[in-house]
């Protein structure tokens, strides 16, 4: 009785929480902490935003215990490649990511929030409200009266998201296309001493600010008229803060091979890690060279150099036909592009273009082939219908080629149209995924099955990516075991992100924790009905904060800026 008093007085003299109390303990779980180590069986208990305690907990407290006696534990994922910094404004619960067990999204392939110039913070908002559903609706969603855009900078972005509220953490590389646009706009030209200098120090404040380091997307205008010098220079930067640079590659078809050894280039001059933005290789005629693509991978990682890469588990690419037209016809953006689309002249010479085989540019169009091209998502009501259906089938029922049918959906739509192009083999998922140095990406927004969510069919990938890889490749197939895949998922993109303090589940690191039931782990969306959660994520922790709990998001918004290593 006496030493009971005595320890509540201690307590209450101190301020501190006695040592066999927690906020939440989750007993009895099967343990896998994202080494890629065996799993066992043991306690986790919770305390504030961090992981207090991994073992046996028998005559610990706490506030709220959990029974996971035969669910999986692990630390959350990490999306290494995410398309939800407007999703996330829209509603910022991001069901269809929690739910797969994503708990920090990471940003910025090729295009970031910042640096904005004023020309770009005006285009920024107009697809803001547009996205939103109007004026009215961008009042609601980000509290901004009058409308205008909040933040400047990439830092001012994040800030404002974690503001508002958001279940995942989020984080951002900043954009290579974003820099170049901010000196150079939309110009087909290699920026002067002056320019490149410019660019470089954006990059700087991005990097102190923390950024993770610098994304680039090459196949896309702007990004694709920087030559590897630009590319270079810019990576010397984020080599001094520790940054990573990625990369959808300049090319996953026709010049797969050197454009793979062009970013073993930039890391090898730069003195930079590096990652291949969702390996691939697309076209039936380029399948055979993922082989060769990672002989050069390995030997780059023998010399000594960090070269790393990310996925996604499916089959077709999620983009727009701007990668299925020439980059010179985008010269001076989407408004000059859609008048280009106009002219009878240039009509004719662009359809030529899209259905001759070229390695000067990457032309998803001819690798897909028309009958594999869906259509998955138009701004305009009009258009909607078409949601869904094959090119080939909407350009014979207007009676119009498939190229031309392309151009038009682009001029009626105003935008470039969300489209699914089939490009890839099923048999090199696999081989990707034997990989010990690739990790995932769900490569899209962060979705619901609600609202105007509804209005365009998403590739499944949204919904999906993480629990196909954990049921479809781990469980139903044996490609990896449960422990790796958890690794490839959760430290391996921490640590190519180096990231302190998430990616593993050990005394001391941030409380973000999948609680799932290996059995029931599965993805359900389709391509043809996309809008379906997975299931079998059972409960989900950020920061300490129980934000799916049986299956049911509770509305917590929990989620914080992970800042790169060179934040200042």
């Amino acid at each position: 009785m006496f030493r009971a008093l005595l320890t509540a007085v201690l307590v209450v003299w101190c301020g501190c929480t006695p040592v066999n109390r927690y906020d939440l303990i989750l007993r009895g779980g099967m343990i896998y902490d994202g080494s890629g180590a065996p799993p066992f069986i043991a306690d986790v208990g919770v305390r504030g935003l961090r992981v207090a305690a991994v073992g046996d907990l028998a005559g610990a407290h706490a506030d709220t215990v959990l029974d996971v006696s035969g669910l999986a534990v692990s630390p959350g994922f990490i999306n290494m490649l995410s398309w939800a910094p407007l999703s996330l404004i829209r509603d910022g619960r991001s069901e269809s990511d929690i739910r797969q067990g994503i708990t920090l999204e990471l940003f910025g392939e090729g295009q970031s929030m910042g640096p904005l110039n004023a020309a770009m913070k005006s285009e920024v908002l107009r697809g803001l409200v547009e996205y939103l559903g109007g004026d009215d609706a961008y009042r609601a969603a980000t509290g901004r009266e009058p409308v205008t855009l909040p933040w400047t900078t990439l830092r001012e972005y994040l800030d404002f998201l974690v503001t508002k509220g958001v279940a995942p953490n989020v984080a951002s590389m900043v954009g290579a296309t974003t820099v170049r646009e901010h000196e150079l706009g939309h110009e087909n030209r290699q920026p002067s001493p002056a320019e490149l200098r410019r660019m470089q120090e954006h990059v700087a404040a991005a990097m102190a600010d923390g950024a993770m380091g610098l994304g680039a997307s090459l196949i896309y205008a702007p990004a694709f008229y920087a030559e590897t010098e630009e590319l270079v220079a810019l990576s010397t930067v984020i080599s001094s803060y520790d940054g990573l640079v990625t990369a959808h590659i300049r090319s996953e078809g026709n010049k797969l091979l050197e454009s793979v050894d062009e970013l073993i280039t930039i890391a090898r001059e730069a003195d930079v890690r590096a990652e291949i933005y969702h390996l691939k290789a697309a076209g039936q005629s380029n399948w055979g060279k993922l082989d060769s693509v990672v002989a050069h991978v390995e030997a780059a990682r023998a010399e000594g150099l960090a070269i790393t890469a990310d996925m996604y588990t499916y089959t077709a690419a999620a983009t727009g036909f701007d990668a299925a037209m020439p980059p010179e016809v985008q010269e001076g953006g989407f408004g000059a592009w859609r008048m280009r689309l106009q002219d009878p002249a240039t009509r004719d010479r662009l359809e030529q273009e899209m259905n001759t085989p070229t390695d000067a540019w990457e032309n998803l169009y001819l690798a897909a082939g028309a009958d594999n091209i869906l259509l998955g998502g138009f701004r305009s009501s009009e258009l909607r219908p078409l949601v869904g259906r094959t090119l080939a089938d909407v350009a014979a029922e207007r009676g119009t080629s498939p190229a031309a049918t392309a151009m038009d959906l682009v001029v009626e739509d105003s935008s470039r149209v969300d489209v699914v192009f089939f490009v890839m083999a099923e048999e090199n998922i696999r081989n990707k995924l034997r990989l010990p140095w690739v990790s995932l990406g769900t490569d899209a927004p962060s979705m619901a099955t609600e609202g105007a969510f509804l209005e365009s069919n998403p590739h499944p990938r949204a919904y999906g990516a993480f629990p196909r890889l954990l049921g479809k490749y781990v469980r139903d197939e044996g490609i990896l075991s449960l422990a790796e895949a958890i690794r490839r998922i959760t430290s391996l993109p921490a640590d190519n992100l180096a990231i302190d303090g998430r990616g593993r589940l050990v005394e001391g690191h941030y409380a973000d924790i999948a609680v799932f039931d290996t059995a029931e782990i599965r993805d359900r969306a389709t391509y043809e009905a996309p809008h379906q959660y997975s299931t079998g994520m059972v409960h989900v922790l950020i920061n300490g904060t129980l934000v799916l709990l049986d299956g049911d998001h509770t509305g917590a918004l929990p989620g914080r800026v992970v800042l790169g290593p060179g934040a200042e």
